[in-house]
């Protein structure tokens, strides 16, 4: 069956085939079948009768299929969850035949008599959309590029699972011809020399780097989705020191419906190669907590603040306001989320955290009852440029906040911190020092539970080092990196904001929360890992190039500072620190220093940072700390 053909006429032949099958259906049932095995005779029925019935069985059986959208369906996608519907559409036909005919009057045959012919019925339709199925599908792969041994490309499969014998049946059909699949690899010993679908399973991983060079191949296919991160990590890692063009299937919860799963295959990411276990949550604590409640984000349009309206959303607070200065990204996230959830109340607030009476006129009006404090500057070498910019906006930004809810009784203040704050070696890292300050101090004589969640970088954020490496990689390098033994923490963002939800079910105030970030990862491997995901060679195709550290950067990051202990919480990527003995007249004091500079426009960066020093003990220069 030519595809184009099929097309332009599916309007007129799906319909015109389903009424044969119901006419054809009609005729076996009443000709084929015996009276008895149908437990009463329909002789007494006249012609007409049956004509009439098989009118209104067309009639409403296309009606069904209409209203369930059965002709839309792309037919050469359509899988057994489709063909069981086909029949049971079918079935409730016929039982509605059945109930009119009983209605008018008319003689009909008994409700077996209809509901076998509607089984009948639905099998034929399930029996001709195979054959065009298998007609266009056999079009397809006819059509187009004369495949040869030369044109083809040479895939090793990995994994011998249920997905791989999915995919293998899906090139060797559709795809016929373009793929010349050379094996599969599984680390089950015990399936080596056994095939799936008619491929031979050759080897595991330790064979994957041989095969791959002498057999010349050109894709690998990586089907394994029930797997750990590590093993997974390990297998991809060898996979891209092959100059192959590697695909991945995604989570096993994103395709466990698919039966297409050679269309769910993607690009490998460098996510895949950071080995981090998926995040386990106890999502009814969570629910609990901001089901039908007033939830508040600042920064509702960055990076981590989109992030958490997704999250939030999920479990239905009674209103979500969305707080930010910068208009454009707010309103992105705001169309998102009405678009997703049209029947939610979903507020967008242009608004500056500076700004103390704005602030105070928001939580007036709209009363929140939990803060999620996302809003900040946080790109460290301009904050080093700009000191009292950082200080206006992250320090009294925060004060604002924290008085608000103390004000209109906010129940929980949750403010977003990093590493940075620990031992910090910039102003950026310091005056999120100086806000863990403030909200431990404020928790103490406040009715609001105010908590801190403190993680490292995240993958793919507006300031991530990934999305400059990647830019960098596509015009040709050089791909800088500021030191060759820097390390940093890195989480996804969807990951570190199911944390940050996840910690508030432990908090009762005066908490500073720190994630488990795994175990550091160095930006030159970092690096080179995105230059391979590129399919290029490092001192061939581009360099990498030391550009020394930048203003206020420390080679390690830290998520404790020494006189910080830490103490378990009922998640093994959650951990809680004990809280310092700050009082508001301490941090009171300290602010007024950051005051005077303010008021009498102090621009001197150095006297900036002593004043930093003496109310952050712990901000260092980074040369005490990078041995410089």
């Amino acid at each position: 069956m030519n595809v184009d053909s099929f097309g332009k006429y599916r309007n007129f032949l799906l319909p015109l085939m389903d009424s044969i099958s119901v006419i054809l259906g009609y005729y076996l049932i009443s000709v084929l079948i015996t009276d008895s095995f149908l437990m009463d005779p329909i002789s007494a029925i006249t012609r007409n009768e049956i004509l009439i019935s098989i009118i209104l069985a067309i009639i409403i059986l296309q009606t069904i299929f209409r209203l369930t959208k059965r002709y839309s369906n792309i037919i050469r996608y359509e899988n057994n969850q489709d063909y069981i519907m086909y029949i049971l559409l079918s079935i409730i036909s016929l039982l509605i035949v059945s109930l009119i005919e009983d209605i008018i009057g008319m003689k009909n045959p008994s409700i077996k008599f209809n509901l076998t012919t509607g089984i009948l019925i639905g099998t034929l339709t399930v029996v001709y959309r195979l054959v065009i199925r298998y007609a266009l599908l056999s079009d397809i792969a006819n059509k187009g590029i004369n495949y040869t041994p030369e044109n083809q490309e040479k895939v090793l499969i990995i994994g011998g699972g249920y997905s791989a014998n999915n995919i293998i049946k899906t090139l060797q059909t559709s795809l016929k011809g373009k793929y010349n699949i050379i094996g599969i690899v599984d680390d089950n010993k015990k399936r080596i020399g056994y095939s799936v679908a008619g491929v031979k399973i050759i080897g595991n991983r330790k064979d994957i780097l041989k095969i791959c060079e002498n057999e010349e191949i050109d894709t690998i296919f990586f089907t394994i989705v029930n797997i750990d991160n590590k093993n997974k990590k390990e297998i991809l890692e060898i996979c891209n020191k092959t100059s192959a063009n590697v695909k991945v299937l995604p989570d096993l919860r994103e395709i466990i419906s698919s039966e297409n799963l050679y269309g769910s295959l993607r690009d490998i990411e460098i996510e895949d190669l950071l080995g981090r276990e998926p995040v386990e949550l106890d999502n009814n604590n969570i629910k609990s907590l901001i089901n039908n409640k007033v939830v508040l984000v600042t920064g509702g349009g960055g990076s981590i603040g989109e992030e958490l309206c997704r999250q939030i959303m999920i479990h239905h607070p009674k209103q979500l306001l969305m707080l930010d200065i910068y208009e454009n990204s707010l309103y992105n996230i705001e169309l998102e989320l009405k678009d997703n959830y049209p029947n939610d109340d979903i507020k967008a607030i242009i608004a500056n955290i500076r700004d103390k009476k704005r602030m105070f006129e928001i939580f007036e009006e709209y009363s929140p009852e939990i803060v999620f404090h996302a809003a900040a500057h946080k790109h460290v070498p301009l904050m080093e440029n700009n000191p009292t910019e950082a200080i206006k906006n992250n320090v009294f930004g925060t004060y604002n906040l924290v008085n608000a809810c103390d004000k209109y009784n906010t129940k929980r203040f949750i403010l977003i911190s990093t590493d940075k704050a620990v031992n910090p070696t910039n102003i950026m890292g310091a005056t999120k020092r100086l806000c863990e300050m403030i909200i431990q101090a404020k928790d103490k004589e406040s009715e609001t539970e105010f908590v801190a969640v403190r993680f490292g970088n995240v993958l793919g954020s507006n300031g991530s080092v990934v999305p400059l490496f990647k830019k960098q990689i596509a015009n040709g390098g050089p791909v800088t990196v500021t030191h060759k033994d820097i390390t940093r923490f890195f989480m996804t963002i969807p990951e570190a904001v199911a944390l940050v939800l996840q910690s508030i079910t432990y908090a009762k105030g005066g908490e500073i929360f720190v994630l488990n970030m795994g175990e550091p990862v160095k930006i030159y491997d970092l690096a080179k890992s995105l230059i391979e995901l590129s399919g290029l060679t490092l001192g061939k195709d581009i360099d990498i190039t030391f550009t020394g550290l930048r203003p206020g950067e420390k080679l390690y990051e830290e998520i404790l500072m020494d006189e910080e202990n830490l103490e378990g919480t009922g998640h093994e990527k959650i951990f809680i620190t004990e809280p310092m003995n700050f009082t508001m007249r301490d941090v009171e004091e300290k602010l007024d220093a950051f005051r005077e500079i303010i008021n009498k426009e102090i621009t001197d960066k150095q006297i900036i940072k002593e004043t930093m020093k003496k109310c952050v003990p712990t901000y260092k220069e980074p040369k005490e700390v990078n041995g410089e």
